[in-house]
C-alpha cells in the first residue's frame, strides 16, 4: 500500500471526500434536503457524535414562512430548542422577513442571520412576554432574550428590526430628574436582553428601531461585541448598548446612532474595553452610575452630534469609580463634553438610626488626546421623528468636574493633550455666578457653568497638561474656574479671554496649585483672579501673559501673599 499522507489531493478528489461530511454536518437545512413541515421537524440522529454541535437548523425547516406577515415565533423557537437539545450548532435565519414575538436563545446556540434575512419584531404587545429568568429592571419584555446561558452567538449581516415606532406613545420611562414615575412606560419590548450569560458574542448584525433599549447586558461575563451597527431613533429611551454589572466586555468596530444613552455602564462594570467605534445620540454616550466601576478603557472613538454630554459619570454614596481612561477621542458638534459628578451625602431621614452607607469614591480618571467642537445649545437630529427640546442648564456647557460639597472630593483627575473649540456666547450674568448649587446629579442640574472651558469644584489632585480652549463667538466667562481645588498642576494652558470679562482664570478657595507655561491668546483685563481667604500657595511660573492687562487680581479676602508670580 502506498503512503498517501503527504500526497496532494486533486480538487475532484477533495470534493468527493468532503461533500458527504459537509452534508452531514450542515444537516437538512442547506445541502440536498427537502424542507420538512413544522409538525414534523427534520430528523437528526441523536447519537451521531460526528456532527454533534456542528449542525445547521434552518428555521424554514421548522415551519417559518419568512413572508413578513405570518408570526414565525414558534418555528424560530423550535429551531433554537432543537439546536440546544443536540448539543448546539447554528440556527439559520435565511433570506426573508421573519415576524416574531419573544424568542429565547439557549446555550451553545449560534443564531446566524443571512445578509438578506430580517428578524422583525411584532407590532403587537400580546406577541411578547417577559424573557424567561430576566429580572424586572425597567421592564423585561423583550424580542430576543437569554438568561443563565453559555456560549451564545448572534451573528451575520442580516437585520433585527424591532418596529418600535408602533409602540410610540410620547412617554418614556420617566427616570430623569423631576419626572413623574407614575407615567413611566416600561411595558414595551427591548430588542434584546442577556442576563447572567457567559461567553456571549454579537457580531456584524444591524439592529434598529427598538421600542425601548436596543441591547441590555446584565451581570454577564466574557462578552464580545464586534462590527455591530445600531440605528435606534424611533422611540423614547432608545439606548444603544446598556451594560449593568458585567465584566470582561470588549466592544470594537461598532457604529451606534440612538436617541438615549449610547453606551451606558451602570453598576459594577469591570474590565471593559471600547475601541474603534462611532457614536451619536441626543443624550450621553458613555454614561456611568452606581456600583463599583473600575478598570475600563475607551479609545480611538468618534463621537458626533451628541447633545447631552458625551461622557457623564454620576456617583453617590456606597459607590466607587476608579482607574478609567479615555484616549484618542474626536468629538464633533457635542454639548458637554465631559461631566464627572460625586454627591455621597446620605438622604436618610433624620430619625433613622441605621449606620449611614460609605461615602462615594470617584478617582483616577484620565482623559488624553481629545479633540472637540462644542455647540452652545441642543440641536434636533434630522432622523428623530419627535422634537427633542433642551432643558434649562444644557446651554453653553463645558467640562465639569463636580464634587457637590467639600466632603465629596474627586481625586486624581487628569486631562492631557486636549483641544476644545466652544461656540461661546456666555453672558456677564453667567460669568458672575458664584452660587452653583451643591448638587452633582445630571450635568444640567447645576445650570449653565460660570466657565466656558472647565469648571472644577472640590477636586484634589488635578492635572491639566497641554490644554487649549478657544471660542468662536465672544464669551465673557473665564476659561477656567477652580473652586475648592487642592494639589493642582497646570502646564501648557492656552486660553482665550475677553476684554470685558473679569479674568481669564478664577480660583476660589484653592491651594497648592502650580501654573506653568500658560498663554493668554486674546486681550483680557486680568489673567488670574484669586478669591477667598483660604486660597494659598499658588505659583504662576513663566508663560506668556502679555495680552492680559494685569497678571493678578484679588477678591473676597484673597491676598497677594497667596501667590508667587514668576514671569
Amino acid at each position: 500500500m502506498s503512503d498517501t499522507s503527504s500526497t496532494p489531493l486533486s480538487r475532484r478528489q477533495w470534493v468527493g471526500l468532503t461533500m458527504p461530511v459537509l452534508a452531514a454536518s450542515l444537516g437538512s437545512g442547506l445541502i440536498g434536503a427537502s424542507r420538512a413541515s413544522a409538525a414534523e421537524p427534520p430528523a437528526v440522529p441523536a447519537d451521531d457524535a460526528k456532527t454533534a454541535g456542528t449542525r445547521v437548523y434552518n428555521v424554514r425547516d421548522f415551519g417559518a414562512k419568512g413572508d413578513g406577515a405570518t408570526l414565525d415565533t414558534a418555528a424560530i423557537q423550535a429551531a433554537i430548542d432543537a439546536c440546544n437539545r443536540d448539543h448546539g450548532g447554528i440556527v439559520l435565519l435565511p433570506a426573508g422577513d421573519f415576524l416574531s414575538g419573544t424568542i429565547e436563545l439557549k446555550s451553545d446556540v449560534t443564531l446566524h442571520l443571512a445578509a438578506a434575512g430580517r428578524l422583525l419584531g411584532s407590532g403587537k404587545i400580546e406577541d411578547y412576554h417577559a424573557g424567561n429568568g430576566l429580572p424586572r429592571n425597567n421592564g423585561n419584555v423583550v424580542l430576543i432574550s437569554a438568561a443563565n446561558a453559555e456560549n451564545i452567538t448572534l451573528e451575520g449581516h442580516g437585520t433585527i428590526d424591532g418596529q418600535g415606532a408602533k409602540f410610540y406613545t410620547g412617554h418614556g420611562d420617566s427616570t430623569g430628574p423631576g419626572d413623574d414615575r407614575s407615567k413611566a412606560y416600561v411595558d414595551r419590548p427591548h430588542l434584546m436582553t442577556f442576563y447572567r450569560c457567559k461567553n456571549l458574542v454579537v457580531r456584524d448584525v444591524f439592529c434598529t428601531s427598538s421600542a425601548y433599549h436596543c441591547m441590555r447586558i446584565y451581570e454577564c461575563l466574557y462578552v464580545q461585541l464586534a462590527g455591530v451597527r445600531i440605528h435606534n431613533r424611533v422611540n423614547k429611551n432608545n439606548d444603544g448598548f446598556h451594560f449593568d454589572s458585567s465584566q470582561y466586555v470588549h466592544v470594537a468596530n461598532c457604529d451606534v446612532a440612538c436617541q438615549d444613552d449610547a453606551c451606558a455602564l451602570f453598576g459594577s462594570c469591570k474590565f471593559i474595553t471600547v475601541t474603534n467605534c462611532t457614536f451619536s445620540t441626543r443624550w450621553s454616550v458613555f454614561r456611568f452610575g452606581g456600583g463599583q466601576a473600575e478598570n475600563i478603557t475607551v479609545s480611538n472613538c468618534v463621537i458626533y452630534e451628541t447633545y447631552g454630554c458625551p461622557i457623564k459619570m454620576h456617583f453617590g454614596r456606597n459607590s466607587r469609580a476608579e482607574n478609567i481612561t479615555f484616549s484618542n477621542l474626536i468629538m464633533k458638534d457635542v454639548t458637554g463634553p465631559i461631566s464627572l459628578g460625586l454627591d455621597s451625602r446620605s438622604r436618610r431621614r433624620p430619625d433613622s438610626d441605621s449606620t449611614p452607607p460609605p461615602k462615594g469614591i470617584l478617582r483616577n480618571i484620565t482623559f488624553s488626546g481629545i479633540r472637540a467642537t462644542v455647540v452652545a445649545t441642543v440641536r434636533q437630529h434630522a432622523d428623530l421623528p419627535f422634537p427633542s427640546d433642551g432643558r434649562p442648564g444644557e446651554t453653553r456647557t463645558c467640562i465639569v468636574l463636580n464634587g457637590a460639597t467639600e466632603d465629596c472630593i474627586l481625586e486624581n483627575i487628569s486631562l492631557s493633550d486636549v483641544h476644545v473649540i466652544y461656540e461661546g456666547s456666555g453672558t456677564a450674568e453667567e460669568a458672575a455666578r458664584r452660587d452653583v448649587p451643591p448638587i452633582a446629579g445630571e450635568y444640567f442640574e447645576i445650570g449653565t457653568p460660570p466657565a466656558y472651558g472647565l469648571f472644577a469644584r472640590n477636586v484634589q489632585g488635578l492635572t491639566l497638561q497641554n490644554i487649549r480652549f478657544e471660542v468662536t463667538s465672544p464669551d465673557l466667562r473665564p476659561a477656567l474656574v477652580l473652586d475648592h481645588v487642592a494639589d493642582a498642576a497646570i502646564n501648557g494652558l492656552s486660553v482665550q479671554g475677553h476684554e470685558k470679562g473679569e479674568s481669564v482664570l478664577r480660583l476660589i478657595a484653592t491651594r497648592d496649585t502650580l501654573l506653568t507655561a500658560a498663554r493668554v491668546l486674546t486681550p483680557a483685563p486680568v489673567f488670574l483672579q484669586l478669591e477667598g481667604a483660604t486660597s494659598e500657595n499658588i505659583t504662576v511660573d513663566g508663560g506668556d501673559l502679555t495680552k492680559a492687562t494685569a497678571p493678578l487680581a484679588f477678591k473676597s479676602g484673597a491676598t497677594d501673599e497667596a501667590v508667587k508670580l514668576r514671569t
